[in-house]
């Protein structure tokens, strides 16, 4: 029962009640049609053997002797009856489950409409999914207490991205600071010790490391304040990206190809980013000598990016987790390449913001397919 959904536990339940007022009917109409009919057998079969002269007034006395064949016809009546008030209570029954099916599925769909909005919400669209409070009166409060814990969740989350920008901004200018002083500090004592040297590469690379981490955190509580209203052409967007990205590509072997084209509204800046942090890790997690091939093509007014890499492969566990904030699969060669778990965190955001998505679409030991949906044009 718990696994049936509401509007077939309404519908059974209506069958049942309908089912049971029906037999409950049909038994007291029966009986009270036996009873009559008893009645009625009784008093012919008296009047049938009765002395009377003259006519009768509704008995013919030439067949007072067939008193057995009027039990017998009445009898039968009797039987006919009670089956043809089963059919009747059968039938109604049915129909009224199929009524009863329809009239709980209209009733329901103000619910239906519910749920189909409710899946809709994300993140980035929580002051837009309110739902319409002019309903039925059994949804109303529903409804308001909704739309009521929205807002509740927007300004959270408002209050978040608020706190992480400010502890961002206020955390690079003594990261600056403490770089700039490394920096000085190696170049003013070029013959310190290979241990002090050591220890000042290995403060200036984490330095590094927070000022992207601060960079990134600071780019990401912005993301609602950047308008999204450029045309954006995505070749050329892909290809200032590998010319960005050449350098490493070439140190690692990695061959950058394209393929399609399309055209979208969002942000250029944000699009960029986007495309450019799937690339750059297709290239840094990729195989010496391996290949990253960006196609672009256009589906049901939906444009379809796909970054395909020459990998290792990305668990099969661990591939909704890689978009979570600061998640790393495989940390020891985060830290090799400077990564610090909020690229693809980042990539999920930006799709999102623009009415897109971002998924794996396959992984395995040959490599791994990002796809990312977005709105054409």
């Amino acid at each position: 029962m718990k696994r049936l959904s509401l509007q077939w536990r309404i519908t059974l339940l209506t069958v049942l009640l309908i089912g049971a007022a029906c037999v409950s009917m049909k038994l007291l109409l029966c009986a009270s049609g036996l009873h009559y009919m008893d009645s009625i057998g009784s008093f012919i079969q008296d009047y049938g053997s009765a002395t009377v002269e003259g006519d009768p007034a509704f008995f013919d006395p030439e067949l007072a002797g067939m008193n057995e064949d009027v039990t017998i016809v009445i009898h039968g009546a009797k039987t006919s009856f009670c089956t043809t008030n089963w059919y009747i209570t059968a039938a109604v029954t049915v129909l009224s489950g199929v009524l009863a099916y329809f009239v709980s599925g209209r009733a329901l769909k103000p619910l239906r409409s519910f749920a189909s909005q409710v899946e809709k919400v994300q993140l980035n669209n929580l002051a837009d999914m309110k739902i319409d409070e002019d309903v039925l009166p059994e949804f109303r409060q529903f409804s308001r207490s909704f739309n009521q814990m929205l807002e509740r969740l927007n300004n959270a989350f408002a209050a978040q991205r608020q706190f992480t920008g400010n502890a961002a901004h206020e955390l690079r200018t003594p990261l600056a600071l403490m770089q700039t002083q490394l920096e000085l500090f190696s170049a003013e004592h070029p013959d310190i010790l290979p241990e002090t040297a050591e220890f000042l590469s290995l403060l200036r690379e984490q330095t590094e490391r927070l000022t992207q981490m601060t960079k990134t955190l600071l780019e990401m509580s912005n993301l609602q304040q950047v308008a999204r209203n450029e045309k954006i052409q995505l070749a050329p967007m892909i290809e200032e990206i590998f010319t960005d990205l050449a350098p490493v590509a070439e140190k690692n072997g990695i061959a950058l190809e394209r393929e399609g084209d399309g055209v979208m509204i969002g942000s250029d800046a944000l699009i960029y980013r986007m495309l450019f942090n799937l690339t750059e890790n297709a290239v840094k997690y990729n195989r010496p000598d391996g290949s990253v091939r960006i196609s672009v093509a256009q589906e049901d007014k939906m444009l379809h990016i796909r970054v395909a890499d020459t990998g290792s492969g990305i668990p099969e566990e661990f591939r909704q987790s890689i978009f979570q904030p600061f998640f790393r699969v495989d940390k020891s060669r985060s830290r090799e390449y400077g990564g610090v778990g909020l690229g693809l965190s980042l990539v999920w955001e930006i799709a999102g913001l623009h009415g897109g998505s971002v998924r794996v679409e396959e992984s395995s030991e040959r490599g791994t397919v990002f796809t990312v949906e977005l709105p054409a044009q």
